[in-house]
């Protein structure tokens, strides 16, 4: 199961602030962007896997809405 954390006030998910990739709990630093599709609601972001080394990456957050689930998906390249 993938795991993201976030804000939320009116809607959930409002804005993704963590996620969990290989075990390892990755900090959100920015959210490139935000789309919808018929089937779940996406965020391209950018997290640290070691912020003391650089090593950021970028991922696509699905949430799944009438499922209530997310998946990640590590992006190429980023």
């Amino acid at each position: 199961m993938d795991i993201v954390e976030c804000l939320s006030s009116s809607t959930y998910p409002e804005r993704p602030i963590a996620l969990t990739w290989e075990g390892e709990r990755l900090e959100i630093t920015t959210i490139l962007s935000q789309w919808r599709t018929p089937e779940a609601l996406w965020f391209r972001v950018q997290a640290f896997r070691h912020v003391q080394r650089g090593d950021q990456r970028t991922f696509d957050l699905a949430f799944f809405e009438a499922e209530a689930r997310w998946q990640i998906q590590p992006v190429s390249g980023g």
